[in-house]
């Protein structure tokens, strides 16, 4: 079997290059905005499905960072939606062409913004031109020659998958509407590549290569320097949408409200470009390693908010469907099985991976608990109780539920029966190279666990039948 170095020698190996590389310090500059056009851009709202209401669910995957083993991972269950047959409109179609959203984080950005970008023809050549190729040697030399890392390691990205695409050309594209993330290292906040959040630094996201917004979401901290984008904040006349204010309004909301107001906050933080001129991105997985929690702050404005449910035409949706593709990476040790503690590396690489499994383990629950809150809502509201309760803000809360139904389908290891397959997934290291036997068996773990998730059988059913059995799983068969 071929020997794949840990992440401490992975990071080792980088910070080395790293320290020799930030010598140069030369980068792309995005495209500043003088004025904002809401209209056009890469945003959510002006994509093509966005105005096809032919499908009544909004399908979102989002995947997790992790290296080849999160893009194989995540490539496995767009395998598996291909093969997976429904029924829309009276059209035999495939779950593939229904994805509305792909988010991703670190190497799930990869899978994310490629298949924006090549749709079907994806599996081609994904498997040659990333998921089975030594993408970590080749970054590696190419760090360790002259130059700006972040430069060259876009470079190897354009040359072996996004072919110098751009936010733009993603723009133009039928498909759906990829959001990746980096971390702003000052504050801690997510930032997505989408103009909607450009929109708050006054930059047109389009101008971005697809390779620069994946070398950020993958800048490992400690391992690769951050990659530095331009804030023109404040110069553009950007104003929060009106819904969005109304949300910041105390007499006007009602809790919970915390995670969609902290990421207006968040976002606040970045329109004064005269005192941030720069914003400097680090691997998304820091803030959000499922990338789920933009998902939770969007439901939850969904939630207290008409405007937005207006905005976003909900009431021609009748369910909301959240893939989460996670592929932590738990490999076992036997540190308490010997007197002397780990090392120093060892330490610092488990501090870092505790806190992110914790996070991912939390938001997942608050996703899978969303659908029961909104329901004892609704059914809250038929009795009518919060009208005659005389509370003006229980009322509003009430009243502003969207009658959508929401899925939260958990596809990762842990849905994984088998407990030896289970135990060597998780043992995967966090590199750009895995042998080509873990490759395929990632692929088909992916695809196993969705096949086998009652939740995903009971949403392919519903979504080719407008009025599924009650509390009945539906015998139907997913390939």
């Amino acid at each position: 079997m071929l020997a794949i170095p840990s992440l401490c020698t992975f990071l080792a190996g980088l910070l080395a290059a790293a320290l020799v590389a930030d010598c140069a310090a030369t980068r792309p500059i995005n495209a500043r905005v003088d004025k904002l056009d809401t209209s056009s851009g890469y945003r959510y709202t002006t994509r093509e499905q966005f105005s096809d209401d032919s499908s009544d669910t909004i399908l979102i995957l989002a995947f997790s960072g992790g290296g080849t083993r999160a893009a194989a991972f995540s490539y496995g269950v767009l395998e598996q939606l291909k093969r997976t047959e429904v029924t829309v409109s009276g059209r035999r179609t495939t779950m593939l062409e229904q994805i509305d959203i792909v988010t991703g984080a670190s190497g799930g950005s990869f899978t994310a913004l490629a298949f924006a970008l090549y749709g079907d023809k994806l599996f081609d050549i994904y498997e040659a031109a990333l998921l089975k190729r030594d993408v970590q040697s080749e970054l590696i030399k190419r760090v360790l020659s002259p130059g700006n890392w972040g430069n060259l390691a876009a470079q190897l990205y354009d040359e072996i998958l996004f072919h110098d695409a751009t936010f733009a050309d993603l723009a133009k594209k039928p498909g759906p509407w990829a959001m990746v993330t980096a971390t702003d290292i000052s504050t801690g906040s997510r930032l997505a590549f989408v103009q909607p959040e450009f929109d708050v630094i006054c930059s047109d996201v389009g101008s971005v290569p697809l390779s620069r917004a994946a070398v950020a979401s993958a800048a490992v901290p400690f391992a690769l320097s951050p990659v530095t984008i331009n804030n023109y904040g404040g110069t553009c006349g950007f104003r929060e949408p009106r819904w969005a204010r109304a949300m910041d309004d105390p007499n006007n909301r009602a809790r919970p409200a915390g995670r969609a107001l902290q990421m207006l906050r968040e976002m606040r933080s970045f329109e004064n470009g005269a005192e941030r001129p720069y914003i400097h991105l680090v691997d998304g997985r820091v803030a959000d390693n499922l990338g789920v929690r933009g998902i939770l702050g969007a439901l939850e404005q969904l939630e207290l908010s008409a405007g937005y449910q207006r905005a976003l035409r909900i009431n021609t949706v009748c369910r909301i469907a959240v893939l989460v593709v996670g592929s932590l990476s738990d490999p076992e040790t036997d540190w308490d099985r010997h007197e002397s503690p780990p090392n120093g590396v060892q330490i610092l690489v488990k501090a870092t991976a505790v806190p992110i499994h914790r996070y991912s383990y939390d938001a997942v629950e608050l996703l899978e608990d969303t659908p029961a809150r909104w329901k004892m809502a609704r059914d809250l509201r038929a009795t009518g109780a919060f009208a005659n309760a005389g509370n003006s803000s229980l009322d509003r809360a009430a009243a502003n539920v969207p009658n959508v139904d929401i899925f939260a389908i958990d596809v990762s290891f842990d849905a994984i029966d088998d407990a030896n397959e289970r135990h060597y997934l998780k043992d995967q290291p966090t590199s750009f190279v895995l042998p080509p036997e873990a490759v395929d068996r990632l692929r088909a773990a992916a695809g196993n666990a969705l096949r086998a998730s009652p939740d995903f059988q009971r949403l392919v059913y519903e979504m080719s039948h407008s009025k599924p059995p009650e509390s009945v799983t539906p015998p139907i068969e997913v390939r």
